[in-house]
């Protein structure tokens, strides 16, 4: 049975290791300024410099269901079945929409990853794992499911600003944030976004103790795969993240960029480590 595993941009992921893995993709939707363009890897640097000169926030879009529609259709004339994995369907109606057109379609297997960027990567390469091994998509699609809340998803930004024009942070904790300098690590908890912890002092330091507190809290981790993903290139603090977790005995480290979707809510100079726990 030849089986896709599918996902949407939110999974942050180089063409490189898309092609690595077998992992197929459909773009959301972002506008700037009016022009709609397709949600990509590397596209965050221009959503900062739209933002730094308009001072407007990009708008972004979740695949529709007509969209889903000729996405799983096309695939199917080449594959027997398709695991998609979505974004959180906590923090957009991907989830809602993909599954809507399932249910008309067969052998087409919706998974909500409760959890974003590399954290959905983590779930599609597991699963690609399981297709390597001839598991059947059902099978792939209950034991991808059963490893959706092993994900450690978190990461700290530098500013709440962009969570604000986003209508996801309030004014008044802006404020406090910028009083206190605060950098605040966001954690995924069934699949919302909650305030973890609140960390203050140079951005370097700052991340290097959020990874440091992060290995400790979780004692097992699988450490077959990690993620090191950033808004910006912040080359620097990821080699010094990737020397830790080397240390620590993760054996693939990829260190990537976040997407258009990602980076317009999160911002510049964002970062997080994810990984899955046993």
């Amino acid at each position: 049975m030849k089986i896709a595993i599918s996902a949407e941009s939110t999974i942050d992921l180089p063409q490189e290791l898309l092609d690595k893995y077998g992992i197929h993709t459909t773009p959301f939707g972002i506008n700037m300024g009016g022009e709609l363009i397709d949600d990509r890897f590397g596209i965050s640097s221009e959503i900062f410099e739209y933002v730094k000169q308009t001072g407007n926030l990009p708008k972004t879009s979740a695949i529709s269901p007509e969209q889903y529609s000729e996405y799983f259709t096309n695939l199917l004339k080449e594959y027997d079945a398709v695991v998609h994995i979505t974004l959180s369907s906590q923090l957009s109606c991907a989830n809602n929409n993909a599954n809507l057109i399932a249910r008309d379609l067969d052998n087409v297997f919706i998974i909500d990853s409760k959890s974003l960027s590399t954290g959905i990567a983590l779930l599609a390469i597991y699963a690609c794992s399981l297709r390597d091994k001839k598991k059947s998509a059902e099978d792939i699609y209950k034991m991808t499911l059963e490893k959706v809340d092993s994900v450690q998803a978190s990461f700290v930004i530098e500013t709440l600003k962009f969570l604000h024009k986003g209508g996801r942070c309030s004014a008044l904790a802006l404020l406090g944030a910028n009083i206190l300098k605060i950098k605040p690590q966001i954690s995924l908890v069934n699949g919302k976004m909650n305030v973890a912890k609140k960390f203050r002092g140079n951005l370097n330091k700052v991340l290097d103790q959020y990874c440091d507190e992060l290995l400790s809290e979780n004692a097992n981790p699988d450490l077959e795969t990690v993620f090191i993903t950033s808004s910006s290139e912040m080359a620097d603090i990821k080699a010094e993240l990737s020397a830790k977790l080397s240390a620590r005995g993760f054996k693939n480290i990829y260190e990537t960029l976040a997407g258009g979707t990602i980076s317009s809510h999160c911002g510049p100079n964002c970062l997080g480590v994810l990984f899955l726990n046993k």
